[in-house]
């Protein structure tokens, strides 16, 4: 490396979507001396999986996702999961909300939205478990405006679409969730690095990271110019690699330990997308069913209003997919370069355990578009197959982790991995991760620099008071945060 151009950094931040924008955001006001460097792949930011048609917008507080609320052997319902799904997007919600009240980033109408969370089900079984699941939840002061119905008539009041043309006597329920909101992730990300940028960061698109290596106590991050091919090292005590499925593969190029054993399994996905103005004025909520058997977390079907680049539009699925990509933008060789011999017989144990999944996959890659259609009929009875155009969504890699036994566990969801002495961190995995990314990078920061983390504490609770602690057990305080943060961002509550 001596003979590159070599460049000093305090930090350098690898990928250009939520995460990094996160960090890059909280490590601007935490240090403003710091010399911080961003580094994107592609030429614009926000434009893999942080992309608002690359991702579901939903804005994940498992007020509608029913994975989040598992059934117990004994027929209860677990509400674990759910309220700390939404604990962490609360999180979010303030950093944004401090974001906005402090002149950090303009108008929130740019990336997040009112839109009602719904969940629905139909079969007498189905009806029984949402009882049960609102029951659980409706307690709980971040849950306690959710509404639940077996009635045709108010479903039609909720979804008019998802109501017409459905047989009275069906079987059904829906819960809705007037707080839910949607989130255009890639204009949320352009923001915060626009912020950081004006403040002294340096965001460099076109900067492929090729190599991460030792020099000394700092790590020598080598960048290759999209552009013109030139090669210049950027050279920092800490780096993290927020750059999605490319993570993984640029945490085994440092040669961390923490990294050793650990794989990934690529999934990919389409939508339909509404093209008719009428019927997308019509519905004003994200729908979410039950996922079929073997169905990973992100393919749950549902029926979403999204807000994107200011236009209001209805995608519903997703369907998913298979790609050995691990970045939409990816090569086919990107699942087998990162086999290595550390983690090779954690990738080979995770099939047998996972026979569901393959199937699941196989029958998804195997459907026509007409049975994709067909899909769709069962949440909007009345849809014409005319009316949607198939839109390719983003590239996902699932996280196969080494367990006690050095066996391959599928695991979904996100994981962060740091090297011991907190050098280098990377995140790891999929959903929720865009809409827990405040309470990912709080974690992250934690992790990396232990030894200013009590002197930042003051600062950090300023852009996120309930750092630390449970909204869930202080109703008032519940009730004031919901009402400030949804005030800040322009969201309705009352």
């Amino acid at each position: 490396m001596a003979d590159l151009d070599v460049t000093r950094a305090d930090a350098v931040l690898i990928g250009g979507g939520v995460a990094s924008a996160t960090l890059a955001a909280m490590l601007t006001e935490l240090e403003p001396s710091w010399e911080i460097v961003v580094l994107e792949r592609l030429d614009s930011l926000g434009a893999e999986s942080s992309d608002a048609w690359n991702n579901a917008g939903t804005g994940h507080s498992a007020l509608c996702e029913l994975n989040y609320t598992p059934q117990d052997v004994d027929g209860s319902v677990s509400p674990a999961k759910a309220i700390s799904i939404n604990e962490q997007f609360q999180i979010s919600r303030q950093f944004w909300a401090h974001l906005v009240e402090n002149d950090r980033i303009g108008d929130p109408s740019e990336f997040i939205h009112t839109v009602p969370h719904m969940s629905f089900v139909h079969g007498m079984e189905n009806v029984d478990y949402l009882r049960r699941r609102h029951q659980a939840l409706v307690a709980n002061p971040l849950f306690d405006r959710m509404e639940f119905t077996t009635e045709h008539a108010r479903l039609g009041e909720w979804a008019p679409l998802v109501s017409e043309g459905r047989p009275i006597t069906e079987t059904v329920a829906a819960t809705r969730s007037p707080d839910g909101t949607d989130v255009d992730f890639g204009a949320l990300t352009r923001q915060m690095l626009s912020f950081a940028e004006r403040t002294g960061t340096t965001v460099a698109t076109g900067s492929d990271v090729v190599d991460l290596r030792r020099m000394g106590s700092d790590w020598g991050v080598m960048v290759r110019s999209t552009r013109d091919d030139s090669l210049r090292v950027v050279r920092a005590p800490f780096v993290f690699v927020g750059a999605g499925g490319y993570a993984l593969p640029l945490l085994q190029k440092s040669g961390i330990e923490e990294i050793r054993g650990f794989g990934g399994f690529p999934i990919s996905g389409q939508w339909l997308r509404c093209t008719d103005p009428e019927i997308i004025a019509r519905h004003d909520a994200k729908v979410y069913g039950k996922a079929a058997v073997g169905a990973p977390p992100m393919s749950v079907p549902h029926l979403d209003t999204r807000f994107v680049g200011g236009q209001r539009s209805l995608m519903f699925g997703p369907y998913a997919g298979w790609s050995p990509k691990f970045l939409k933008t990816g090569r086919c060789t990107d699942l087998f370069e990162s086999i290595k011999p550390s983690n090779l017989t954690q990738m080979m144990a995770v099939a047998p355990p996972n026979l569901d999944l393959m199937v699941y996959l196989v029958s998804q890659l195997a459907a026509t578009r007409h049975q994709r259609f067909e899909a769709l009929l069962e949440y909007m009875p009345a849809a014409r197959e005319s009316d949607w155009e198939e839109v390719t969504a983003g590239q996902r890699v699932q996280v196969i982790a080494p367990d006690a036994k050095k066996h391959g566990v599928l695991q979904f969801g996100t994981q962060l991995i740091t090297a011991a002495d907190g050098s280098i961190g990377g995140m790891l995995g999929a959903s929720p991760g865009a809409s827990t990314a405040t309470s990912i990078m709080l974690g992250m920061l934690e992790r990396m620099f232990p030894q200013r983390i009590e002197e930042w504490r003051p600062k950090l609770t300023q852009m996120v008071p309930s750092w630390g602690r449970s909204l869930s057990d202080d109703v008032e305080e519940a009730h004031r945060t919901l009402e400030r943060t949804a005030d800040a961002l322009g969201l309705a509550h009352s």
